[in-house]
């Protein structure tokens, strides 16, 4: 296994591609833009002033390192049901203390000082749970240009504290009621809006996913997640943890908290997708119920029905509602690095419910789902291994949601 991965290095090919996946499968009018952005990123990751900029603000502007916490509670709580002997205990890397609630933040302020650098002087975006539009309307306000926000109809619904915070850092947030209205739709309204104006604008893309070479770099900018996380824990324990857990919707919490640890192979990863009412019914889960094609830009698993058109995406969670899932991640299934399972709503919604009363830490409802697996897998662990999962937000933006699906009134 080992063999496989340290001969690719983890990086795609020329061409954009993790084995069959990836690549740029993008508007002619596009394709000028991408190599710009991929030589500007190249110049980039060579700038020692750059990486200088780039750490001063994820350290005094984003607030890290995010912490790394022993959740001993919630680990007593769990081994109350486990078998003798069993139950891991549970660390978490606390991403949803960073600024603006998420993980997302790490990755817009490295493509916003790349917009800069290409001259750019106007930003898009889509986002789904409305984490990445906020996160995305800071850095524009921070470095006051213009920002144009693209949502799906439904998410702005369910979403609307996101909503209010974006019109608030001075985005024009556009519903989308095309399709599904949720996330593939903002995407797709997005790419089109970039296609035409590619001379001014800049699309910081949320997730590990689009046409190359979006899905490394926003892959590069998350995975100071994974680094941290391993100084952390070499410093406080003095060991790896065995198991990394993560939930994943495009993927990119996932593959920050993973990546630096790939060429470790005692340490065992889980990414979790959304398994909504079932996978035999209404679901996100594109690496369990999905087969290779091509959307976005990209070749990934996605949802598709048997005739090859994309096929609606079901999570509670705006932010796992997407019908496919980073190329680096269908990679990384294929050649059996990393294990892949889902959870569905109800099952997220315990997790969510757990981590409060046990914790006092209230998540959103996209790590709710990686909570969940932790629950599931520490009962079939022993007490001295150790489970490391990423809270990749805090659940501000979904109290309304899970009051709902509660039946509480608020």
């Amino acid at each position: 296994m080992n063999a496989t991965i340290n001969s690719f290095m983890n990086q795609p090919d020329e061409r954009g591609h993790f084995g069959q996946f990836g690549g740029r499968y993008v508007a002619e009018t596009l394709m000028p833009l991408i190599l710009d952005l991929e030589r500007e990123y190249r110049a980039a990751q060579a700038d020692p002033e750059f990486h200088a900029q780039l750490d001063d603000l994820l350290k005094h502007y984003v607030g890290r390192p995010s912490p790394l916490y022993y959740a001993e509670r919630l680990t007593e709580e769990l081994r109350k049901d486990a078998p003798a002997g069993k139950g891991a205990q549970i660390w978490f890397k606390r991403d949803e203390l960073n600024h603006t609630g998420a993980h997302k933040i790490n990755n817009c302020i490295g493509q916003i000082l790349l917009a800069i650098r290409m001259g750019k002087t106007r930003i898009i975006a889509e986002t789904g749970a409305g984490q990445h539009g906020v996160a995305t309307a800071t850095v524009c306000a921070r470095f006051g240009l213009p920002c144009v926000i693209y949502m799906g109809a439904k998410d702005v619904e369910r979403q609307q504290p996101n909503v209010f915070r974006m019109k608030l850092l001075g985005a024009e947030v556009i519903p989308v009621t095309s399709g599904a209205n949720t996330l593939k739709d903002a995407m797709n309204e997005a790419l089109r809006d970039w296609v035409a104006n590619v001379h001014d604008t800049f699309y910081i893309i949320g997730t590990a996913a689009g046409p190359h070479p979006y899905p490394e770099l926003v892959r590069d900018f998350q995975s100071v997640i994974g680094k941290e996380a391993r100084a952390q824990m070499l410093s406080r324990i003095n060991r790896l943890p065995d198991l990394l857990v993560a939930a994943i919707g495009g993927g990119s919490n996932a593959i920050g908290l993973f990546h630096p640890f790939l060429d470790d192979s005692d340490v065992a990863m889980l990414g979790i997708e959304a398994a909504g009412h079932g996978l035999d019914k209404e679901h996100a889960a594109s690496l369990a119920g999905g087969r290779p094609g091509i959307l976005h830009g990209n070749k990934t698993y996605l949802l598709q029905d048997e005739d090859g058109q994309i096929a609606e995406a079901h999570s509670i969670s705006a932010g796992l509602d997407y019908p496919g899932i980073g190329p680096e991640h269908s990679w990384l299934k294929e050649i059996g690095r990393v294990r892949y399972d889902s959870v569905t709503d109800t099952e997220a919604l315990e997790g969510f419910q757990l981590l409060c009363r046990t914790e006092g830490i209230i998540p959103a409802l996209e790590p709710s789902h990686a909570i969940a697996a932790v629950a599931r897998e520490a009962a079939k662990m022993d007490r001295d291994q150790i489970i490391l999962a990423n809270l990749c937000g805090r659940g501000d933006k979904d109290i309304f949601t899970v009051a709902e699906a509660l039946g509480e009134k608020m």
